[in-house]
């Protein structure tokens, strides 16, 4: 999509530069995807040089700029399993050519927020934490489970930047699977779920896809069967799955639930 209405790209840039008008440009698949004709100027952000991917002891920094190519070839630590387990998963529920995954890159899918993203589904998965920039500098951090808020919707306020996701250390050393599913071959995923067991037990299943948002439910230890579904239950309204061409709340509801269990399942093993 041309955005015709833009005047000046600003590359590289920073906090600080923001003004009305403005966009955040990461590697733009989003942006460019549909007209934006209250757009005016550009910001570049892939020029801004931030390292992709940095490992600590304590956490998995994801620049906002990473690409999914650079995720997805990503060697992590041997320690870093649950990572290792759901990762190239992820990556193809895009669905994408290469040249897509060249270009997309994570924080741009969180942006975006829609209830397929499945960046959405690998970081809120294993508990990924946003860190978010102001135009006045100033930072807050909130979890990817609360950061998109709906369809298309997140909590970024007018000018703030996403800056980067952080996994910590104790998600990314268990055990993890997920599960997708779509109507077609390759139509867009109509429920991704992520499953994951820390090494002390606690079981973590986030559930994306079928839902507007993502939904993290967490038990101190593996639950038993009717326990997970009536927690699902609790947890997402009626109104909660996703109603359009690509599947029937019903439908989306029928996979979650039996996804879930599945994913308890093999979490148990």
């Amino acid at each position: 999509m041309d955005l015709n209405t833009v005047a000046e790209v600003v590359s590289p840039a920073g906090v600080g530069q923001w003004r009305p008008g403005d966009a955040w440009l990461a590697g733009g698949t989003a942006l460019f995807g549909e007209p934006r004709p209250a757009v005016r100027r550009l910001l570049d952000l892939a020029a801004a040089g931030w390292a992709p991917l940095t490992a600590g002891e304590h956490s998995l920094e994801i620049a906002a700029t990473c690409t999914v190519a650079q995720l997805a070839a990503y060697a992590p630590p041997p320690r870093f399993e649950a990572l290792r387990a759901i990762t190239r998963g992820c990556c193809h529920a895009f669905l994408a050519s290469f040249k897509i995954w060249n270009v997309a890159t994570v924080g741009g899918n969180l942006c975006a927020a829609l209830p397929a993203g499945p960046m959405i589904a690998l970081t809120a998965g294993l508990d990924g934490e946003c860190l978010l920039l102001a135009p006045d500098g100033s930072e807050r951090r909130v979890p990817v489970s609360a950061f998109v808020t709906g369809n298309g919707a997140t909590v970024l306020a007018d000018g703030e930047l996403l800056r980067s996701i952080d996994l910590p250390a104790r998600a990314l050393t268990g055990v993890a699977t997920f599960r997708q599913g779509s109507l077609h071959t390759h139509g867009r995923s109509a429920a991704l779920l992520v499953g994951r067991r820390d090494v002390d037990g606690r079981f973590t299943l986030t559930v994306t896809g079928s839902t507007w948002r993502p939904y993290a439910l967490t038990f101190p230890s593996m639950p038993a069967a009717e326990t997970l579904q009536v927690a699902l239950t609790g947890t997402i309204p009626a109104d909660g799955y996703v109603d359009d061409v690509h599947g029937l709340p019903a439908w989306r509801r029928h996979l979650t639930r039996t996804y879930a269990e599945e994913i308890r399942r093999e979490l148990s093993s």
